[in-house]
């Protein structure tokens, strides 16, 4: 229950060391549960590669797979059914509740979403573990909250909070764990929240590395900084990336409407798909399945020839959207680092090959092409450089990192693709028959003379009504502009000055035309 004025107010005093506090133990609540909830996904990786490779050599075993997976898209199912906010990565549905538009059950999401992406990284389906372990860490802030009975404002601190300790135990990325939860899920930098929302993710990344080891998450070596001879490499890479991110963003948000308006198909019927292509690939293509870490090791190799890199791309790409737009419960930020990394190699194996780039900055390209690739996809620069940097250990890459991101991101700009997060948002609400506002176009600044004897003439604002679809932004009078109040009166010669979206600007052209002309009766 929302607490009284009087109660927020003698909160106030100590607000910043009660947050920080309460940041300790949710940290401490989420680093614990986001850390079972990585180490069932190592066995589910474990125990996939098994029976895969039982799968491989034994037709019957091959066959009982197939019914397996029937079996597991059904308890899938049922559970999206059951709890329809397990569906996804769950980074909108934070971020829906942030924004006062969703209201996630913790005791429903925590253990559905836990089981469910248990189920589906042992299938095989390519998602990440990031996405559910951000969900998973929010809503254990949100159980923390209620149990301690705190209103809807310090539940929102906490959510983010929880948040921001689920990335950086997923990844030991306690940095990119605040950032992300600033930069995305809270959208705010006050002091108040970034020292609890540090807190959080210092304390869950602290245990978590406890028991998984301190180790950053990818050990290739990229040895030396790029010399600045070959940046324009990382120009053209920057601009490959940012091209390729706005058509991942656009082919996710097209298969998901597929899955979604395809009659045929519900909660349950949409999964078959995924999880047969997964039996299927598990057979034929393993390499793809499941998050794709290796990948990124083999890419920094600089050993697989180009063929192989375009094969291994396109499958997994392809493999991605299918798994994530049939809204399985699982995450797209591993696997496009995945994807990103697959295109650092390609274009640095091209280069090496047809260029004249040294074989030895393969490993190199590979690392900034998962930097820039993320920034074109989630639209969060910060937060990817830093996620990079903490997951590699290299800081000696910074500049060059920081070279593509702003490419890539400029290029994903200039093309107007929106971030992934706030469309698979926008998507998520309108299923939900939420009404989201449409871009109406470039805004316009538009002016009108009013004329002697005019229905404005004598007037106060106030008291005219104006179109819907237009805001009065000024009034210039003489050689003075004024700035428009509720009751300012308007004269004969006053220009009114309107911004307007550029769909509603022929109409609001018509009717302020006709009301600054139009004669007194």
């Amino acid at each position: 229950m929302e607490k009284d004025t009087s109660h927020l107010m003698k909160r106030a005093e100590h607000f910043k060391t009660i947050l920080t506090a309460e940041g300790f133990l949710v940290g401490a609540v989420a680093g614990v549960v986001v850390l079972l909830y990585r180490i069932i996904l190592e066995y589910a990786n474990k125990g996939m590669n098994k029976v895969l490779e039982y799968a491989r050599q034994e037709p019957l075993v091959a066959a009982f797979w197939f019914i397996a997976l029937f079996i597991i898209a059904l308890i899938v199912g049922k559970l999206v059914k059951y709890e329809p906010m397990i569906s996804g990565s769950g980074i909108p549905q934070v971020e829906g509740e942030m924004m006062g538009k969703l209201n996630q059950v913790w005791w429903r999401v925590l253990p559905a979403k836990f089981l469910g992406g248990f189920l589906a990284l042992f299938s095989g389906l390519s998602l990440g573990r990031e996405g559910p372990s951000i969900q998973i860490g929010a809503m254990t802030g949100k159980a923390v909250s209620q149990t301690l009975d705190r209103g809807r404002t310090e539940e929102k601190y906490l959510i983010t909070c929880g948040a921001s300790a689920g990335l950086a135990a997923a990844f030991h990325a306690p940095l990119a764990g605040v950032m992300f939860s600033l930069e995305e899920i809270h959208k705010n930098f006050s002091v108040s929240v970034l020292i609890s929302v540090m807190t959080a993710s210092i304390t869950a990344d602290y245990i978590s590395s406890q028991f998984m080891g301190f180790q950053p998450v990818f050990q290739f070596d990229v040895g030396k900084e790029m010399p600045p001879q070959y940046y324009w490499h990382i120009v053209i890479l920057g601009v490959i990336l940012g091209v390729m991110g706005v058509i991942y963003n656009k082919l996710t948000l097209k298969v998901q409407n597929m899955y979604f308006k395809a009659k045929c198909l519900n909660e349950t019927t949409r999964l078959f798909i995924p999880f047969l292509l997964a039996g299927i690939l598990g057979l034929v293509m393993p390499q793809v399945l499941g998050s794709g870490h290796f990948l990124i090791d083999r890419a920094a190799e600089g050993k697989m020839i180009l063929t192989s890199l375009f094969v291994l791309f396109i499958v997994k790409f392809l493999f991605s959207l299918i798994c994530f737009g049939s809204g399985a419960p699982g995450g797209i930020f591993f696997p496009l680092l995945v994807l990103g990394a697959l295109l650092g190699g390609i274009y640095s194996t091209f280069a090496v090959q047809y260029m004249g780039l040294d074989a030895s900055y393969i490993s190199n390209m590979v690392l900034l092409a998962m930097a820039g690739y993320f920034t074109a996809i989630v639209r969060a620069p910060i937060t990817g450089i830093i996620l990079i940097f903490e997951m590699t250990g290299q800081v000696s890459q910074m500049l060059s990192m920081s070279l593509v991101s702003i490419v890539a991101y400029l290029v994903a700009s200039a093309l107007k693709s929106e971030p992934i997060y706030e469309s698979l948002l926008n998507g998520l609400l309108k299923r939900r028959g939420e009404r989201i506002p449409e871009s109406k176009g470039e805004k316009l600044l538009q002016e009108f003379v009013i004329c002697h004897n005019s229905l404005l003439q004598d007037k106060m604002i106030q008291q005219i009504e104006w179109p819907k679809n237009c805001l009065m932004v000024s009034i210039k009078r003489g050689g003075n502009e004024l700035i428009p109040k509720g009751r300012t009166i308007l004269f004969p010669g006053d220009i009114l000055v309107t911004l307007t979206d550029e769909k509603d600007a022929p109409a609001v052209y018509d009717y302020m035309e006709e009301v600054c002309a139009e004669k007194k009766k």
